[in-house]
């Protein structure tokens, strides 16, 4: 079986001119080489494509692949990353992750909590910021928390994001206004425990791996600096395992999510508390970054004793049976722990 990789080099764009926020979300060299080793270890062929330009240029010369392997964010649009995906669908060419529908809600953050909230899944209350507010009151408590809607990777959250005053908000709308170009999504900021929910499969299969709780170091809040270099952030934040009542209760709420957005294969949610204690949804990461050394499914996966390897595994398992495709590699075996499964 032949596996085609699709992603977006990150050194290209900054040489291209792309400032470094501006290419956070995209690849480093060690993912794509890390997931191409995997997928050989397992048996697989594989073949490199690239970027969405590389992907149609090589289906417009016949070339095909019996699955790809997609990490591509998107470079345009508020529905990039499901421009690699449709283009496959319009080829009949199988893929891991999500599909294009399921990409374009979840790229845009208030259209997927309007979904979350109509499940019945609890969630910060919140409004979307379309143009200036010129002293617009806003029928939201203080403290509030403002990013753009529809970016990835901690861009457009920094120190300022978490807001406790009026005139502040009004600065901070109009400042990611007018450097990001699309709304702003501004809901009210939880304070309580927060969790990051790993889960590998698709619908009625779909299972939680495992939930990892972030814990501050020094009062510093993770949310203060998303977009800074991931090494950083772990000087200034510490990682564990949770399985308290608490933790199960996020891993549920995570589950529900997932299967209700009808994600698929593989992916991440994060989970905060109230002042009540009721874990709620804030954010899906639906094809989350596989750097085997920083990503937070890989650490997850790795603290719950689920190698690298068994994770790609995990999601070559789970595309191959949505497609009813076989492959004469024996399947390997997970850990048995699990936190929630449908």
């Amino acid at each position: 079986m032949v596996v085609g990789l699709t992603y977006d080099q990150k050194k290209p764009d900054l040489e291209m001119g792309y400032e470094e926020e501006k290419a956070a979300g995209f690849d480093q060299p060690d993912t794509i080489h890390a997931i191409e080793n995997a997928l050989q270890e397992l048996g697989f062929d594989t073949n490199r494509i690239g970027d969405i330009t590389s992907l149609t240029n090589r289906i417009a010369n016949g070339d095909r692949w019996d699955m790809v392997f997609n990490i591509s964010d998107g470079r345009r649009g508020l529905g990039r990353e499901a421009q690699i995906p449709a283009l496959l669908e319009a080829n009949s060419i199988p893929y891991v992750f999500s599909d294009p529908m399921v990409l374009s809600l979840t790229q845009h953050k208030a259209m997927t909590k309007h979904v979350i909230r109509d499940l019945g899944i609890p969630t910060p209350d919140f409004i979307v910021v379309n143009k200036e507010m010129n002293g617009h009151p806003v029928a939201l408590p203080f403290p509030l928390f403002a990013k753009p809607v529809a970016e990835v990777n901690g861009k457009g959250i920094n120190g300022f994001s978490r807001i406790t005053r009026v005139e502040d908000l009004h600065e901070i709308c109009r400042g990611l206004l007018n450097s990001y170009k699309q709304p702003v999504l501004v809901e009210k900021y939880l304070q309580g425990r927060e969790f990051k929910v790993g889960i590998i499969g698709s619908g009625d299969q779909a299972r939680s791996i495992g939930v990892l709780e972030v814990i501050c170091k020094n009062n510093f809040e993770p949310d203060d600096c998303l977009c800074e270099n991931k090494q950083k952030i772990e000087k200034l934040v510490s990682y564990r395992m949770a399985d308290d009542d608490l933790a199960r209760q996020a891993s549920q709420i995570a589950l529900q999510a997932w299967q209700g957005l009808g994600c698929r294969d593989a992916g991440r949610i994060d989970i905060r508390t109230d002042e009540k204690g009721i874990p709620n949804f804030i954010a899906v990461n639906p094809m989350d970054e596989l750097n085997p050394n920083h990503s937070d499914l890989c650490v997850i996966a790795r603290l719950t004793g689920l190698s690298y390897t068994q994770l790609i595994d995990a999601i070559m398992q789970s595309a191959m049976e949505r497609y009813q495709l076989h492959q004469c590699i024996p399947k390997m075996e997970l850990p048995q722990r699990e936190y929630a499964h449908a």
